[in-house]
């Protein structure tokens, strides 16, 4: 019997947890760097995590195309493209915080179609298609649902970086910031998560590829929630994403995102 897409996509996630998490605390783990004048990391867990959902891909995927963070593209010809990130927040990573994630998404030319977030540490796995918004984990299974938050007031606002990017997207962040409820750093895709789960209303971030931002658009959507770029438009190709959990909220910081 031909296996679902979404059974493919559990079975590429609980492949990556197999080889990643020995790796997690480990003190025999190091990261290379692969910036010259910055830092930007990448271990053997990185590494051995898309090798191992490449591989269950070959077996069962192999008409469609890949798109992953560590190793060279593969072109499909099916039109659809799996894209993976293996570890997204390697900072985290490395410094032992639970934050990082497996992130999984399948996509046709007119974005994700099918999301996957799974964190191995903590046994959390978030899942969203069309038909489908789910999280297991040690409390079971449960339905993915957005919050009803519409006022930036009432709001608590997440983004990965303090600096966020450039010097004008960060005052722009600010703007949101300064008026919101609460505003954490530091949560990578956890926090996309968590906008699906029902506890945050937003996500702001810039500077993104596409394997850190086609699986939370899925999972997020699924929810109930919304995501686009700055402007308002598809944010599937990376660069600048709003996730927010639902339209009023997501109106509301677009409007001072883009205050002159």
């Amino acid at each position: 019997m031909t296996q679902s897409d979404l059974d493919v996509a559990r079975k590429m996630a609980d492949a990556a947890r197999e080889v990643i998490l020995p790796h997690f605390r480990n003190p025999s783990t190091k990261a290379d760097n692969k910036l010259n004048g910055g830092f930007d990391p990448v271990t053997v867990a990185d590494r051995a995590g898309e090798l191992a959902m490449r591989a269950v891909l070959a077996s069962l995927r192999p008409e469609d195309g890949v798109l992953g963070e560590e190793f060279d593209n593969t072109e499909g010809v099916s039109g659809r493209t799996w894209v993976l990130d293996p570890i997204d927040g390697t900072r985290g990573f490395i410094s032992g915080t639970p934050t990082w994630g497996v992130l999984i998404a399948l996509s046709n030319e007119t974005g994700p179609i099918l999301g996957l977030i799974d964190q191995p540490y903590t046994s959390e796995r978030f899942e969203g298609t069309a038909k489908h918004a789910k999280m297991f984990g040690p409390h079971g299974t449960r339905q993915l649902s957005t919050r009803s938050t519409r006022c930036i007031e009432d709001a608590i606002v997440f983004t990965t970086f303090p600096e966020v990017g450039t010097l004008d997207e960060r005052a722009a962040f600010e703007r949101v910031s300064t008026q919101a409820k609460l505003t954490r750093y530091g949560m990578d895709c956890y926090a996309y998560a968590l906008v699906a789960s029902g506890t945050v209303d937003l996500v702001i971030e810039a500077g993104l590829n596409p394997y850190d931002i086609q699986a939370p658009i899925a999972v997020v959507e699924a929810a109930g929630g919304i995501v686009t770029n700055w402007q308002g438009g598809p944010a599937h190709n990376g660069g600048q994403a709003i996730a927010a959990a639902n339209a009023d909220i997501h109106a509301a910081a677009l409007e001072l995102l883009n205050a002159s």
